[in-house]
C-alpha cells in the first residue's frame, strides 16, 4: 500500500489553479491529460505569455463556449492587454528542457500568486476592454 502512495504522489505535481471571483490556490494534482482537462473543463491549450519558465494551461476553447472571464493578461514589456483568459486555468512550471509540466517552485508560486491575486471584471467601453480589479466572492480568512 505504501509503494502505491508513494507512486501516485510521485505522479502529482503542485500548481496555482485561478478560478473566476476567486483567489488562487496552491493545489496538487495528477500529472496527466484526463486531469488537466477536467481542471479546465475540456481540452487543454498551452499558453506562454511570460518571461519566466511557466505554462498558463487553459481551455482552448473557452472564450468560445462561453466561459466566464477570468483574468487578463497583460504584456509584460508594454503593460498593454495582451489577452482576457475564460475559464478556469492553471499555472505549471515548464523549463524549456522539459516535456512535461513540473511543480511550480515556491518563488514562482509566489509571484504567480501575487500577479493574480484579484479577480477581475472585464466592461466594454469605446476605447475597448476595462479591466477592473475586485474584492474575491470566496475570501481566505486569516487570523
Amino acid at each position: 500500500m505504501k509503494g502505491i502512495e508513494k507512486m501516485n504522489e510521485e505522479n502529482r505535481i503542485n500548481v496555482l489553479l485561478v478560478q473566476p471571483m476567486k483567489e488562487p490556490e496552491m493545489i496538487s494534482i495528477d500529472d496527466s491529460l484526463e486531469s488537466m482537462q477536467k481542471i479546465v473543463g475540456g481540452n487543454i491549450e498551452e499558453y506562454m505569455p511570460f518571461e519566466d519558465d511557466v505554462a498558463l494551461i487553459c481551455n482552448e476553447e473557452g472564450k468560445m463556449r462561453g466561459m466566464q472571464l477570468n483574468r487578463a493578461i497583460f504584456s509584460e514589456e508594454s503593460g498593454s492587454l495582451q489577452d482576457v483568459i475564460a475559464g478556469d486555468f492553471f499555472i505549471a512550471y515548464a523549463p524549456i528542457e522539459s516535456e512535461n509540466f513540473l511543480s511550480l517552485p515556491d518563488d514562482l508560486a509566489k509571484k504567480y500568486k501575487e500577479k493574480f491575486n484579484r479577480p477581475e471584471q472585464f466592461v466594454m467601453m469605446n476605447d475597448g476592454i476595462k479591466v477592473v480589479p475586485i474584492m474575491p466572492k470566496e475570501k481566505t480568512l486569516e487570523r
